[in-house]
């Protein structure tokens, strides 16, 4: 057997000696795990959720797993990662802890809870290391499957840099498109409709691509009876099998007690998918859960006496000692001894992680109490204050909230007093410092975001008319798109053969063949999901869902996934996927495309840029591949037909992000809007000019960012009056907008008028062309909303319309 499972070209001693290495390292996680648990009981960390009962695969998987590859998982990895040298035992206790001290804790610098993993793919100032010189894993998410539609797109990147030429130049991210994307998953997972559509599309597009679920029987509390077809997983994906002369996936089960079956399986499931780019699913039975799902309940409850007995006995690693006395690798004494030192070394890296963790607080409380012992001697308020201070000096484990409120609240004992200036300051310096370590880098800090970019005006011929269609003035500009950048690729729901369903790619597939420009299937968030892990890999995708409505079927992902990346990772990892989308003014409920309001506030860490004409789009589009931040570009609908003039400069021209454009100058008040609607806004404004109105038109270009140089309030300050015009649903992107001119850029000092909303309707667009007019606003709408304003202005010169 030892001669069938392993390297045929190590000896004994050598085989021994990686075995005990794989032993001490599952044995060392469990007591991670047993560990862990004890200190969220006591309190010194919040939640606990742990890999124990998973070591033995992990170690297979490891084996397995080559620089360069990437892993994409689920928050039970624990073992692999210690056992591909990306994860010490301080450092479990670190993400335990929450410690915000990137250095001691890299997976997340303390912003996920324990058990969520990642690997640095950037240097700190965000530029990329070599990913073919290490080990990666992409972060982990909780929201369960979630991982999946990311690990299809670090899956295709191989496929990319193996069959597209022109990109070998990328050394730093592949090796001849030889690295595997290993996925894993709990067996209750397997539910969500996220694995599904990661399976199909897998087998679909031939990609090296390895998920592992690991079984134990359960989700959470409820039994896998109540979680799959059959109770099996494997079984019911059997129609995926991959046969001669057709795509799909291997299929391959193995019991997650059995080490050198294990290491069997995982080697042919590595060759299968390296060399074949063939997707390959290992359904890993047996497993156990020996503390439960996770600190926040007892397995107890719900597994009988049988079960609890049955989990004891297989026990991936007491079944790995009990091999290993078999075949006389180790005696029983030897794995005590082993046994022993873990949970000795377990113990001390675990103090030396809260020494670690709380030795700079408790500096900080000691710094604050001498401080508010200082303002208490010559405070009027001194009691109380000396109170605070006392009460703040006997706590054993201060937290920063705790010092943080003692001294906010002795802030307010001093406001008339000498030390009111240094505590004052104290405050602030701490709040600062707080904010870095809870809230930076949601966008990127690196040289190449998006303010950055400046911007580049198309260029005309002097004779230039508007007499080309917007459509072709993005084809055209994807054109130049894909021949500057080799990394360039488009894929989406018709993009490919048709060139897109507006023909904005006519061409292009032709052009630079299939996998450049491609077509999918109607599955968006896997869509999302491919670009996300190929732009984790250095490759530029643009990633199209056909229609804005459509986006609703991916927003978990590119909410939880996309925009959360380099925040939960303290920008260490980027994925600067484009995101092309089309919507606005359509007549109807499914195609009118505008839940705005929707949007922004689920995908903050993602630009949403919302250009009024293709000219403008295909700017984005320039202005983003110079940068290195995720964004989502929405072209108006109602626009590919229009006229618009065609630029000499295509793939050169920029249109900068967060800058708002004044398309007319006025006076007597201000209207704001995007997209289709401004159109509206303008020929409503030219109608108000006739009866002696003359409006400010502003279209914002870009919602997040948000007029980053504060133009809005420049044109308030003018016109002293602000109406925003928009085609989301009451309280939509209009609150939004009204929020940042009003409160953020102070624009309420500079109103005489009370600021005002023109929205859609709070339901969706009706069908067809009175549909839309009675749903959303029309320029007579935008005409009376404006002409009633200024009637409240000035009665006698603008009577009453009603």
């Amino acid at each position: 057997m030892i001669k069938e499972k392993t390297n045929t070209t190590l000896t004994f001693e050598d085989f021994k000696t990686e075995v005990l290495s794989d032993y001490k390292i599952a044995i060392t996680s469990r007591e991670c795990s047993l560990l862990g648990r004890r200190e969220v009981l006591t309190g010194k960390a919040k939640f606990g959720i742990f890999g124990d009962g998973k070591e033995v695969p992990q170690l297979a998987m490891a084996k397995s797993f080559k620089n360069g590859d990437f892993r994409s998982g689920y928050y039970r990895d624990q073992t692999f990662m210690m056992a591909i040298g990306q994860l010490t035992v301080q450092q479990f206790f670190a993400g335990l802890y929450g410690n915000t001290n990137i250095e001691q804790e890299p997976m997340s610098a303390g912003r996920q809870m324990g058990g969520h993993f990642a690997t640095h793919s950037l240097n700190e100032d965000g530029s990329w290391k070599d990913l073919t010189k290490q080990k990666n894993s992409s972060a982990d998410i909780s929201p369960t499957a979630g991982q999946m539609p990311r690990l299809l797109g670090l899956a295709q990147a191989s496929k990319i840099y193996r069959k597209v030429s022109g990109i070998t130049k990328k050394s730093n991210f592949s090796v001849d498109g030889n690295e595997v994307a290993w996925g894993t998953i709990g067996n209750a997972s397997t539910s969500e409709g996220l694995f599904f559509e990661t399976i199909n599309a897998a087998g679909v597009l031939q990609v090296p691509l390895i998920i592992s679920v690991w079984d134990d029987d359960y989700g959470i509390s409820v039994h896998a009876k109540h979680q799959t077809t059959k109770e099996n997983i494997s079984e019911i994906l059997k129609g995926y099998q991959k046969e001669t002369n057709t795509n799909g996936i291997e299929i391959l089960k193995v019991k997650g007690w059995d080490y050198s079956e294990l290491i069997a399986t995982y080697e042919k499931a590595s060759g299968i998918a390296r060399e074949k780019h063939v997707p390959v699913l290992i359904h890993v039975d047996e497993l156990t859960q020996p503390q439960g799902h996770s600190s926040s309940g007892s397995h107890e409850r719900y597994k009988d006496a049988d079960r609890l007995a049955w989990e004891k006995d297989y026990d991936c690693i007491r079944q790995m000692k009990l091999w290993m006395v078999a075949i006389d690798i180790a005696s029983s004494e030897e794995l005590a001894e082993i046994d022993s030192n873990a949970k000795k070394e377990v113990l001390e890296a675990k103090k030396a992680a809260w020494r670690q963790f709380i030795d700079p607080i408790v500096a900080e409380q000691k710094e604050l109490v001498t401080l508010l012992e200082k303002v208490a001697s010559s405070s009027n308020n001194k009691e109380s204050i000396t109170k605070i201070s006392a009460t703040l000096n006997h706590i054993k484990d201060p937290l920063r909230k705790e010092i943080l409120v003692a001294a906010r609240k002795t802030l307010r004992l001093v406001l008339n007093e000498s030390g009111k200036a240094e505590l004052s300051n104290w405050i602030t310096s701490y709040t600062k410092n707080g904010q870095e370590r809870f809230s930076s880098h949601l966008y990127s800090h690196s040289d190449m975001n998006v303010n950055t970019v400046n911007q580049v005006l198309p260029k005309y011929t002097n004779s230039a008319k508007e007499d080309t269609d917007g459509r072709m003035i993005l084809r055209d500009n994807f054109d130049a798109i894909f021949t500057k950048y080799p990394e360039a690729l488009i894929f989406g729901e018709d993009s490919g053969n048709i060139g897109d369903v507006n023909q904005g790619l006519e061409g292009m597939q032709e052009k630079y063949g299939e996998l450049r420009v491609a077509d999918v299937g109607i599955r968006e968030a896997t869509i999302i999901g491919q670009g996300i892990g190929m732009a984790l890999r250095g490759l530029r995708p643009i990633a199209e869902i056909q229609y804005l409505d459509y986006l609703l079927y991916a927003i978990q992902i590119i909410s939880d996934d996309l925009a959360t990346l380099q925040y939960r990772t303290g920008g260490r990892q980027k994925a600067p996927l484009i995101i092309r989308t089309r919507g606005h003014r359509l007549e109807g409920i499914w195609h009118s495309g505008s839940p705005m309001g929707m949007i922004i506030n689920a995908v903050r860490g993602i630009h949403v840029l919302v250009p009024r004409n293709m000219t403008k789009a295909a700017g984005f589009y320039n202005s983003l591949l110079e940068c290195d931040e995720p964004a989502l570009v929405i072209e108006c609908l109602n626009g590919y037909r229009l006229k618009e003039k065609m630029p000499l400069n295509y793939g050169e021209f920029k249109t900068p992000i967060g800058v708002v454009e004044t398309m007319k100058e006025g006076t007597d008040i201000t209207l704001v809007s995007y997209g289709s609607t401004l159109r509206l806004v303008e020929q409503a404004a030219q109608e108000l000019q006739q009866v002696g109105i003359d409006c400010e038109v502003i279209d914002i270009q870009s919602l997040l960012p948000f007029d980053i140089n504060h133009d809005l309030v420049k044109s308030i300050i003018k016109t002293n009056r602000l109406l925003v015009i928009d085609e989301d649903v009451p309280g939509g992107a209009s609150a939004y907008i009204l929020q940042q001119i009003i409160e953020q850029q102070g624009g309420y000092n500079h109103l005489d008028s009370k600021p005002q909303t023109l929205t859609a309707k709070a339901h969706r667009p009706s069908y067809g062309t009175d549909g839309d007019y009675f749903s959303k606003p029309s320029i007579e709408d935008i005409f009376e909303k404006v002409y009633t304003m200024m009637n409240e202005v000035n009665p006698s010169k603008y009577p009453s319309l009603y």
